[in-house]
């Protein structure tokens, strides 16, 4: 059962059998280059249930997102709840496979999700949480009308938070 679809994209849930699919993302270094490390199938597996827990307490999670015309993975997108400044806000999450980066997918995927969160879940306002260094999803979350509005640390990561209200959709 999808999720969501687009023009070229499906969404559905992540289940376990996932994680390979997650460990393409995961284990690729450059990937990764934001994140303290890369990270084995036991924190793969652990993300998939993070996520699977999410759907149940929260109603979404980050979603793997595949190519309608041939089913293949190019990453993880979605709506994740997170914790900044002590305030549980919900976050539009992205990560894609290196493969298919630079085609457009992530901000396409972005861009439904943000829709997504607004119209069928109601929520009034979204972040995203980004490592202050990350330019090109920097550069993703302005594409899809995000506006810069702090840096802040997340957890132990220096990052900038970028947030659209429901209001401010153009």
């Amino acid at each position: 059962m999808y999720i969501l679809e687009t023009a070229r994209l499906t969404f559905r849930k992540m289940v376990e059998a996932d994680v390979d699919l997650i460990m393409e993302i995961f284990s690729d270094p450059i990937a990764m280059q934001y994140y303290p490390s890369t990270y084995p199938r036991e924190v793969a597996l652990k993300w998939i249930h993070w996520n699977m827990k999410n759907y149940e307490e929260v109603g979404t999670g980050l979603w793997i997102c595949e190519l309608k015309d041939d089913r293949s993975f190019v990453g993880q997108c979605g709506i994740i709840p997170q914790i900044v400044d002590e305030k549980q806000e919900m976050e539009i999450g992205y990560l894609f496979v290196r493969k298919h980066w630079g085609k457009g997918l992530a901000t396409e995927a972005a861009i439904a999700t943000l829709n997504y969160g607004f119209k069928e879940l109601g929520f009034s306002r979204l972040i995203a949480t980004i490592y202050h260094k990350n330019e090109p999803s920097i550069r993703l979350a302005e594409r899809i009308g995000m506006k810069f509005e702090k840096r802040t640390f997340v957890g132990k990561s220096d990052d900038v938070i970028y947030s659209i209200q429901k209001n401010n959709l153009e």
